[in-house]
């Protein structure tokens, strides 16, 4: 199925590696130019824009800490300035900080709110009028299925990334009539380096949890986001989609 991005800007933040770094490849193959956005990790993104650029893509590098308005206003600045404009945006940065929330501080909490519900506050805020004037905007979150459902241990990233899917729905519902979409992807347990060592301690009684019996993979990600990228996923907005292995089931 041609997703017919070829002409389209897509910015993809912490896309330098794991969950991120697939969505960007898969855009780019579709024919997208992909902004890379990275804040620590710049070899990783520059080897994401490098495989873009030898596959016959087009890809550049952008450094900017989400939780931070002002890189995020010059960042989306910049790339209009360099790719032409602004289609697609990925609200794929965050981090996760497992603690029991009696055992949780105040540092915890902020880092946490900070990147995974400013940082997408700031991206659509940012994006929000190139995305209108494009008139075929995307706006798509992930955000962890513990923000649906709950997770011990999770608590705090659960209620920030629960804010984002009501960000998702709030924007599809005021940026509809400029033929702008909002999605939120939900995902499960995906396979990266994070969390690897706490992952392969309790893989057993993990993927016990799962009815397809195994974890997810990034590329079991990017291909709903890059659907809800396109023109095939025109007419869906407001949604939270569930990519969980049947983790959660509603």
């Amino acid at each position: 199925m041609d997703m017919h991005l070829k002409g389209k800007v897509a910015l993809v933040t912490g896309a330098g590696r794991d969950v991120g770094r697939e969505i960007a490849l898969s855009l780019a193959a579709e024919g997208a130019a992909v902004a890379v956005n990275y804040n620590g990790s710049r070899e990783r993104a520059a080897a994401v824009v490098a495989e873009i650029e030898k596959a016959g893509g087009k890809a550049i590098a952008y450094k900017a800490d989400v939780a931070n308005f002002e890189e995020v206003q010059a960042m989306v600045a910049k790339v209009v300035s360099d790719l032409g404009g602004l289609n697609i945006v990925v609200n794929n940065a965050g981090v996760a900080l497992r603690n029991r929330f009696v055992e949780t501080t105040p540092d915890e909490w902020k880092k946490q709110i900070d990147i995974c519900l400013y940082g997408a506050i700031h991206i659509s805020k940012a994006a929000a009028p190139h995305l209108e004037k494009a008139g075929d905007g995307r706006i798509i979150a992930l955000v962890g299925d513990s923000s649906r459902v709950g997770e011990s241990g999770l608590a705090i990233v659960a209620a920030a990334r629960g804010g984002v899917i009501a960000l998702m729905k709030s924007l599809a519902r005021e940026m509809g009539r400029f033929g702008v979409t909002a999605n939120t992807i939900s995902l499960g347990l995906v396979e990266t380096p994070h969390d690897l060592d706490w992952v392969n301690a309790n893989r057993d009684k993990l993927t016990k949890l799962y009815p397809l019996r195994r974890l997810g993979f990034p590329s079991d990600i990017a291909p709903m986001v890059t659907l809800l990228s396109s023109k095939h996923g025109g007419w869906i907005t407001g949604q939270t989609i569930s990519i969980s292995g049947g983790f959660s089931m509603v």
